[in-house]
């Protein structure tokens, strides 16, 4: 399945690398922290470009973050109608079983948007 088959949404969800779209770019798949391949095992892209890389990608994972605990504080207090400190609390605590796939996604998407700003590096 080439770069034209998948899409981009679709390479992101799958984990895939953004320039051919068909090596992993993690080792293996799992709850906790899989590790990266170092480059991407089908045209070799150089995941990790530099020392501190992936400082970006913390702060898109400290925004899906917020929203997620957000989204799930309202759920919770609609739910519950539990006071607000209550309600952020348990948010708080329904993420933390998410915290690994957000961390992951988190930097799937800083690849994806370092390769579309500029994808001439290797």
């Amino acid at each position: 399945m080439g770069k034209a088959q998948v899409s981009a949404a679709g390479g992101m969800v799958r984990q895939l690398c953004p320039r051919c779209r068909e090596g992993k770019i993690f080792r293996r798949s799992g709850f906790l922290l899989p590790a990266m391949y170092e480059c991407c095992p089908a045209c070799g892209l150089k995941f990790e470009r530099e020392e501190g890389y992936f400082l970006g990608a913390m702060y898109i994972g400290y925004g899906l973050a917020l929203a997620a605990i957000s989204l799930l504080a309202v759920l919770l207090w609609a739910a519950m109608r539990w006071p607000f400190q209550k309600t952020v609390i348990g948010g708080v605590l329904l993420f933390l079983p998410m915290a690994p796939f957000l961390t992951v996604m988190a930097r799937v998407l800083w690849i994806y948007l370092d390769q579309a700003v500029d994808p001439d590096q290797t």
